[in-house]
C-alpha cells in the first residue's frame, strides 16, 4: 500500500473502532492512534469524533474516507495492469455471498477459479442478501453473489444461476407422500422460514402476493437464520419449509427430505451477481468473467 497511514484509517472507519483495526491489521492501539493523529496533523482536520468509547466519523473523515475509496480502487486497478504486462494476475478480491450460494454454490467455482488464478487470494464474507448489498455499498467487498428480487438502484444485477424455491418436509411428516397440496393447506402446515433480510424470505413474499397471500396468512412456527438450522429443525419437527432446491439436493437423493408441491406456487428465480455502477476493476473483471465461462459449462 502507497500509505500505511490511509489503510489504518479505512480500516478505522469500516470498523468504527480502534481495537478492531489494530487487530485487523495486526498492530498496536497505540500505533492505529499514532496513524491516525498523523493523518490528522497532515490534513489539520480531526477525522473522528471521539464519545466515550464510541468514535464517528467527523465531516473531514468522510471526506477523507471517499476518496481513500478511489485511492485504493485506482490502486489495485494499476497494480493489475502492471502485473498483466508480465501475464501475472494477483491482488486481493473482496467477495460477499448470500448464505445460500456461500454454502452450496461457489464452492467449485472458487476451487477453480484458484486452481487458474492462483496468484489472485479471495476474502469471501457470507450474510443475507441484505447484509451482502450493504456490505457492497459501503465497498467492504467488491463483488456479491446474491439472492432476492428487490433491486438497489446503486447496484448493478447480473443473473449467475438460475434456482428453484420448493417446500420440503421431512420424509416422516404425514404429508411426505402426498402428490400435491392446495394454497389452502398450505396456510394450516407449521412452517419454518429464514430470518427477515434474507433473499429467500424476500422472493416468498413477492411470489405469495399475486396471490392474496401474505405471511402473517401463513401458520410461521419459527424463523431461523440458516438454511442448515432450518434442514436440522425439520428432521425433528412436524414443521414444513421454503428452502432453495441447490441446498436440498443431498438430502434428497438420500431420501431424508421430499419436496411437497403447492398447486399454484411454482417458485423460479435467478442467484445474480452484483456490483456497484461502473466500479468493476481488473480482478472483479476476470471473476466475473471466470464465473460466466463456470456457469455456461454447468
Amino acid at each position: 500500500m502507497a500509505d500505511f497511514r490511509l489503510e489504518v484509517f479505512y480500516t478505522v472507519a469500516r470498523r468504527l473502532s480502534f481495537t478492531k483495526a489494530a487487530h485487523e491489521l495486526f498492530i498496536t492501539q497505540p500505533a492505529v492512534t499514532k496513524h491516525i493523529h498523523e493523518l490528522e496533523e497532515e490534513y489539520q482536520a480531526k477525522l473522528f469524533e471521539r464519545n466515550g468509547n464510541r468514535i464517528a466519523l467527523t465531516q473531514a473523515g468522510s471526506i477523507l474516507l471517499k476518496h481513500t475509496e478511489q485511492i485504493f480502487s485506482i490502486y489495485r486497478q494499476a497494480k493489475f495492469e502492471i502485473n498483466t504486462i508480465s501475464n501475472r494476475s494477483n491482488g486481493i478480491l473482496r467477495l460477499g455471498a448470500s448464505t445460500t450460494i456461500s454454502q452450496y454454490l461457489i464452492p467449485p467455482l472458487l476451487a477453480q477459479f484458484h486452481d487458474k488464478f492462483p496468484g489472485i487470494r479471495i476474502n469471501l464474507i457470507n450474510g443475507n442478501t441484505e447484509l451482502i448489498e450493504q456490505a457492497l455499498i459501503k465497498k467492504e467487498i467488491d463483488l456479491g453473489l446474491i439472492e432476492g428480487h428487490t433491486k438497489n438502484p446503486q447496484i448493478s444485477y447480473s443473473e449467475f444461476v438460475k434456482d428453484e424455491i420448493v417446500l420440503v418436509c421431512s420424509n416422516k411428516h404425514p404429508l411426505a407422500k402426498s402428490a400435491e397440496i392446495r394454497l389452502e393447506q398450505l396456510q394450516r402446515i407449521p412452517l419454518i422460514l429464514r430470518e427477515r433480510g434474507s433473499g429467500t424470505l424476500e422472493v416468498l413474499e413477492h411470489f405469495l402476493e399475486p396471490l392474496k397471500l401474505k405471511l402473517s396468512d401463513l401458520q410461521i412456527e419459527m424463523q431461523l437464520g440458516s438454511t442448515e438450522a432450518i434442514k436440522s429443525y425439520l428432521s425433528h419437527s412436524s414443521c414444513v419449509a421454503f428452502i432453495s432446491i441447490h441446498a436440498i439436493l443431498r438430502e434428497l437423493n438420500s431420501g431424508e427430505l421430499r419436496i411437497i408441491d403447492v398447486a399454484g406456487l411454482n417458485i423460479d428465480r435467478f442467484f445474480y451477481l452484483i456490483h456497484l455502477h461502473g466500479m468493476v476493476d481488473g480482478l472483479s473483471d476476470i471473476f466475473i468473467k471466470f464465473s460466466n465461462l463456470f456457469r455456461n459449462r454447468k
